[in-house]
């Protein structure tokens, strides 16, 4: 699966802890377009790219 997730993030967890969670969930490669500060909150585009 390739493509674009968009997340709202809270402050409860870090940008890197939404990709971990989205990777386990997926089961693909995923990244973000920039980080979120831990405590921010917000829109995180994920990209997600299917494993070779």
């Amino acid at each position: 699966m390739d493509g674009i997730l968009i997340v709202n993030k809270d402050a409860t967890c870090t940008s890197h802890d939404v990709v971990n969670k989205v990777k386990k969930i997926l089961n693909e490669k995923v990244g973000h377009t920039g980080t979120l500060d831990p405590l921010a909150t917000g829109v995180l585009p994920l990209l997600i790219r299917e494993r070779d």
